[in-house]
């Protein structure tokens, strides 16, 4: 397998939100309400937001490529720049989407282990991220890299209340 991950800059912007729309559709719309998953793509997908994470210094999108085909992304965030006040011994995996053509080729493993590299580099002591309670596979997947449950927060689509679990890996 030829995987690679390299770094998402503005000029990404509108394939950023494409793939993110897409694999978030794929994953989630068979679960909720067609207008709760319009008014949270929307919102969350919206070019101007999407902009300004790509300009936030403590963000960075990733792209993973399979044989030169874009196959996901990841985005993480330290300091300031974390959806919850973790401290700055913490680096957030925000979002991390593999396209579903792309599932089951290791490609998510692929893109958690280059998260596990940036904490590293950065001297972070913990990895941390949210997960919809009822997103299973998902769970799975990050307690088979280490990752456990830690607390809840709530999480809205659209008008509908969920509950995120906020799952902690330590680095140390």
């Amino acid at each position: 397998m030829t995987a690679t991950i390299r770094k998402c800059d503005i000029q990404d912007l509108k394939t950023l939100r494409d793939i993110g729309i897409e694999t978030f559709n794929d994953t989630f719309a068979a679960q909720n309400k067609p207008e709760n998953m319009r008014a949270y793509l929307a919102k969350a997908f919206d070019e101007k937001k999407l902009q300004q994470e790509l300009n936030t210094p403590n963000s960075s999108f990733f792209f993973i490529s399979h044989n030169n085909q874009l196959a996901g992304f990841l985005k993480v965030n330290v300091g300031t720049a974390q959806s919850e006040p973790m401290g700055d011994n913490s680096l957030e995996v925000e979002r991390i989407y593999v396209r579903r053509s792309f599932k089951r080729m290791g490609l998510g493993k692929k893109l958690m282990n280059y998260a596990f590299e940036l904490a590293e580099q950065q001297h972070k002591t913990k990895i941390w991220l949210g997960v919809w309670e009822k997103n299973t596979s998902a769970v799975l997947f990050y307690e088979q890299q280490g990752f456990v449950l830690t607390d809840k927060h709530s999480f809205w689509m659209g008008d509908d209340e969920q509950i995120d679990w906020i799952m902690t890996k330590s680095l140390t």
